[in-house]
């Protein structure tokens, strides 16, 4: 096939398979981060494993970036891979700066809201990787992202538990704030879950 050929053919694989590399990114990230709350701080140097994976993410939306500006026939509409790539990287995103503060505001131990919490964000991730397959052929994902919505819903309830447990008891307000901080980038990583989800469904509406 000519060059001049190749830019006229959508590459479905191209860029549905850097989308599966993203989504199995961010499934490595959530996984270290739960498994580094759960040990913490024993496991506490796993967060440079997941500055690792944060920069693999940054890779791997330049490479989307890249392959979409040299490509004129894309598989699905341009708007929806500008809007997909960075979303899937804003997970990693968050999900590194919840390993960093936790070293940069120097936490003795992890709250037990916050390991339930990275654990929400692992399963919602999952649920990410599980439906990213299906958007090749543009099947109904409608379960994942149902899933997704619930576990968001679960973790906002967690984020209002710790933070009613943390003014209940007393203690200094300088850890208070450090624990806000943290809770809100946990809960923004999985509202970015909920976001990507919803971005996949109206590509797979649209394409059906």
């Amino acid at each position: 096939m000519s060059r001049l050929s190749q830019v006229f053919v959508p590459n479905d694989r191209q860029f549905f398979d850097l989308f599966g590399e993203a989504a199995g990114n961010i499934v490595r990230a959530a996984d270290l981060l739960d498994q580094m709350l759960g040990a913490y701080p024993e496991r506490s140097g796993l967060s440079r494993d997941i500055l690792l994976c944060e920069q693999e993410g940054d890779r791997i939306t330049h490479d989307i970036i890249q392959r979409l500006n040299q490509t004129f026939v894309t598989p699905i509409d341009r708007e929806d891979i500008y809007e997909l790539a960075p979303g899937l990287d804003d997970i990693v995103d968050w999900t590194e700066e919840v390993a960093d503060y936790m070293g940069l505001y120097k936490i003795e131990a992890p709250m037990e809201q916050a390991q339930r919490q990275a654990h929400i964000l692992l399963q919602s991730s999952r649920q990410i990787a599980e439906a990213m397959p299906r958007m090749r052929t543009f099947r109904d994902i409608s379960h994942f992202t149902v899933e997704i919505n619930r576990l968001e819903n679960d973790g906002d309830r967690v984020t209002r538990e710790a933070m009613a447990s943390l003014f209940d008891t007393g203690i200094d307000p300088m850890v208070v704030i450090r624990w806000k901080d943290i809770f809100e980038r946990l809960e923004s990583a999985i509202d970015a879950t909920e976001k990507v989800a919803n971005i996949l469904e109206g590509i797979v509406i649209k394409n059906s």
